[in-house]
């Protein structure tokens, strides 16, 4: 029962995802009746195999030590700020003692540490982190909820990407053992590794949109602007997956079940890709948990260097400007996706592997 549990929810995971993707890449629309009879049993599967492997223990458990770690981060953040030297509104010019009097005391700078710790941390439980200092009026809520989906889409778009080159790529390579196509392929791999992404987006932006001029070099208006930011932004991981999966491959390749099934007069393909790549993904596995955190927070570089109104600029305007509760909600929204991305991992492992018991 659990294995066709297991067989039925993944891949309506996998098609909702992949629906979610098209829509949003192409434009095109859903019936929102699909989207919630796929989203239901995806999650009541999952709800059902946590409890059928007895994972709720180890699930609660991991939600109570992320909300102590989301609380420490929170804590050493608002105090390396205060530690710091200089202030939100230190300028070039001195600003008049009655003007900055008067400042302290609308952001409530004036009052003791503690009290502004305790305010602070009341905010991030009712999930008000306050208003910004540069963007005056604007609660941080709004700006985050306002660049989040264009960071998400690229992470999104990027992170499939990466695994669709990845995979494949490791998995072919490590056929063709020390042969011509695994030399070619690790060497590509090499270089998008060794490639920094600010090098990788100016390149791209050079020969596709000044030497070619297919696609357009900058903003984040539809699906032809889409193709350059993931491009830069996905080849590095797939690189890195590559070589993962090649290295797993070439180890489960020479296991006792491996021989068996070829025994059997299975076919190379299907040895390779029904039973040898579902056993090599738990490295893939372990660094798709930053992975997934880094790519859906957006990529600083990406972003500025294609004018991507996402997180990175808030992320980077925000430590120049000294901008306390904006550094705050972005350092915490990083954390939590961080968390919940490793989280997931965890929980796929007992998927992938059942011989890895979480309980």
């Amino acid at each position: 029962m659990i294995d066709k549990l297991k067989g039925l929810a993944f891949p309506a995971l996998v098609f909702w995802l992949l629906c979610l993707v098209i829509n949003s890449f192409m434009g095109y629309e859903m019936p929102s009746i699909i989207g919630k009879l796929t989203l239901a049993l995806v999650f009541g599967s999952l709800i059902f195999y946590i409890f059928k492997m007895r994972l709720f223990s180890y699930i609660t458990q991991r939600v109570l030590e992320s909300a102590f770690t989301l609380f420490a981060i929170a804590t050493l953040t608002f105090l390396l700020l205060r530690v710091l030297p200089g202030g939100p509104f230190d300028q070039e010019k001195t600003l008049p003692p009655e003007v900055m009097a008067n400042i302290a005391k609308k952001y409530n700078l004036d009052a003791p540490m503690y009290v502004q710790y305790f305010d602070y941390m009341k905010g991030v439980v009712t999930f008000d982190f306050g208003e910004s200092y540069k963007y005056i009026g604007r609660p941080i809520t709004d700006i985050l909820v306002e660049s989040i989906p264009a960071s998400i889409e690229l992470g999104i778009y990027s992170l499939i990407l990466a695994f669709l080159m990845g995979i494949p790529s490791g998995v072919i390579a490590a056929s063709k053992h020390n042969k011509f196509g695994d030399r070619i392929l690790m060497f590509f791999a090499i270089s998008g590794v060794a490639l920094p992404v600010f090098v990788v987006a100016p390149a791209l932006i050079l020969l596709f949109c000044y030497k070619l001029g297919w696609l357009p070099a900058a903003l984040w208006s539809g699906p032809q602007y889409y193709i350059l930011p993931v491009l830069a932004l996905g080849t590095r991981p797939a690189a890195t997956i590559a070589r993962l999966t090649r290295a797993s491959v070439l180890e489960v390749i020479a296991s006792d079940y491996i021989r068996t099934a070829r025994s059997k007069g299975l076919s190379n393909s299907v040895v390779l890709f029904k039973h040898v790549l579902k056993n090599s993904l738990i490295p893939v596995l372990t660094y798709s948990g930053p992975l997934v955190a880094g790519l859906l927070s957006g990529s600083f570089v990406v972003e500025l260097i294609f004018a991507i109104p996402g997180m990175a600029k808030h992320f980077v305007q925000s430590v120049s400007n000294r901008d306390y509760p904006l550094i705050m909600g972005v350092t915490l929204l990083y954390s939590a996706l961080l968390i919940i991305s490793n989280l997931i991992v965890d929980i796929l492992y007992s998927y992938f592997d059942p011989r890895i018991q979480l309980s």
